[in-house]
């Protein structure tokens, strides 16, 4: 319908001109097979065309192969076909961390802890070993079988298993869990087809008898479906509110409002946003704050405001083209201004936000008097043309920052010693702490295992360095803890022990929650 739209508004003399260039370009391809002294590549010469052609417009309209359109459209449709086991790769092998509930792994038996080193007969033990090479024996058609041989601890025989591949959910939802009493953390990853029914799901499932507030946390969530967005807004504000309103050259203003089904339209909400909170995610984000329905918490988000529509091309590859630029209901654009055709230097402001100091001071952000709005009730000042500024500015802590616990991360060495180290331990850790208060009470990082993490680093060439290990070290060994707390309860073990220990954003939502709710 859209192409159809965009067709007719076009007038006679520019659907001429559009037809001679067309043919332009098919008179040079005819020439190049005919006349060239050496054969030509045609899909090459084609793709690398429009390739040039969208990489001069706006820094978010982008050319999909074929190849790529289904691996990027599977997060945000919420499932892929597979197998069902979240892994990890310990020591050169494909161990199963978690196998998916319900999914065809849990079916046939396979267990947290099981190494699969054969698929279908093909060694999977080694050096070589890659994501890659996991999902593409893991992943399949639904309904088509692979063959999974199993090393498992304490038994001796290799075991043989049969999966049948089935639709796998990927949850975007991370985290669902009740602060206190009455008070409900919803961590959401990315904006997917299915996020709006996992949060509703995931707080009925909660039981709480009265929600005495909700904070939402969007940090580093990049958005996704417009759609999901318009349904979890729609969750907090009352009807004929404007979510968002888009406006392009050859669209029309369209505007979406709050149908008033929403369980959460009243009460206390705080909404945490950083610098990679992006597009989806400054919709609600905007929408909360110029209604004043709730606290916007965190830094300054990224800015991407431009609407794309996805244009699929004969061969099954897809222009994701911009069309229009997203409005907050009062008035401003999200977008940050950019260059066309200058997508590095649009991407680079990014850094050029840090260096500037304006992750750590409010101070450093600064705003032209033009693109000054009010909010639609309190008619409180906000700003346009860049983001979203939140109601209250967290700076960034980097305190705990050294060079060390920079390549500890960066080079993976903290992450694949833990999960070592969660191989090793996973059955007696699950027998041992029962729930996560037990768990939390009682399991601490002690100086022997940061020992021995600085002794594996040791072995992965990264040297011990003592003085910056001990800047670091509360840090890390909050990672350390949760990460163990993930290996037992998932993701939402994670952040119970991250949001827990000296998180300032939430730390300051959870304070204006209270208050508003007079606790």
């Amino acid at each position: 319908m859209l192409i159809l739209f965009l067709s007719a508004s076009l007038s006679a003399q520019n659907a001429n001109d559009l037809n001679k260039l067309t043919t332009k370009f098919g008179q040079t391809l005819y020439y190049l097979n005919n006349y060239y002294l050496d054969t030509v590549n045609n899909n090459k010469i084609v793709e690398d065309a429009i390739k040039e052609v969208i990489g001069e417009l706006d820094p978010h309209s982008v050319y999909i192969s074929a190849k790529d359109v289904k691996s990027m459209n599977e997060p945000l449709e919420g499932n892929f076909e597979g197998v069902g086991i979240e892994f990890a790769i310990v020591k050169d092998t494909l161990t199963v961390a978690t196998p998916i509930s319900g999914g065809p792994c849990e079916k046939v038996g396979i267990r947290a802890g099981d190494k699969i080193v054969r698929i279908d007969g093909e060694s999977m033990a080694g050096v070589g070993i890659t994501n890659e090479k996991v999902f593409k024996y893991l992943r399949g058609t639904k309904g088509t079988k692979v063959g999974l041989s199993i090393v498992r601890k304490g038994v001796d025989d290799l075991l043989e298993f049969e999966v049948v591949r089935d639709k796998i959910p990927i949850n975007s939802l991370d985290a669902a869990y009740e602060v206190e009493p009455g008070i409900i953390y919803l961590r959401l990853s990315r904006f997917a087809a299915t996020s709006s029914q996992e949060i509703i799901n995931a707080v009925a499932g909660l039981k709480v008898k009265s929600i005495n507030g909700i904070i939402l946390d969007i940090r580093g969530n990049s958005g996704g479906f417009l759609g999901t967005a318009l349904e979890i807004s729609n969750f907090f504000l009352t009807q004929g509110q404007t979510i968002v309103y888009t406006e392009g050259l050859r669209v029309p203003k369209m505007e979406e409002r709050a149908n008033g089904t929403g369980f959460y339209k009243k009460g206390p909400l705080a909404v945490l946003i950083d610098e990679n909170s992006a597009s989806a995610s400054e919709i609600v984000a905007g929408a909360i704050q110029d209604w004043d329905r709730g606290f916007i918490v965190g830094r300054r988000s990224f800015g991407k405001g431009l609407v794309q529509q996805m244009l699929p091309l004969n061969d099954g590859s897809q222009l994701r083209l911009t069309i229009a630029r997203y409005h907050t209901p009062s008035g401003r654009v999200i977008q940050s201004p950019y260059e066309e055709g200058k997508a590095v230097k649009y991407y680079k402001a990014l850094l050029d936000r840090y260096n500037r100091g304006e992750y750590f001071s409010k101070d450093s952000i600064h705003f032209p008097d033009s693109l000054q709005f009010k909010t639609l009730v309190k008619e409180r000042t906000v700003f346009g043309g860049g983001g979203i500024m939140p109601d209250y500015f967290i700076p960034a802590d980097t305190t705990f920052y050294t060079d060390y616990y920079g390549n500890l991360l960066r080079k993976g060495i903290l992450l694949d010693f833990m999960n070592d180290y969660s191989d090793v331990n996973r059955l007696k850790w699950k027998g041992e702490y029962r729930s996560f208060e037990k768990f939390n009470e009682n399991y601490n990082v002690d100086d022997k295992l940061l020992e021995n993490l600085v002794s594996y680093a040791k072995e992965r060439k990264l040297e011990p360095n003592p003085k910056e290990l001990e800047i670091s070290k509360g840090e890390i060994s909050v990672y350390m803890k949760a990460m163990v707390a993930r290996t037992i309860f998932g993701t939402e073990g994670y952040y119970k022990i991250v949001n827990s220990c000296n998180d300032p954003i939430f730390d300051k939502a959870l304070e204006l929650v209270r208050s508003k709710a007079g606790l």
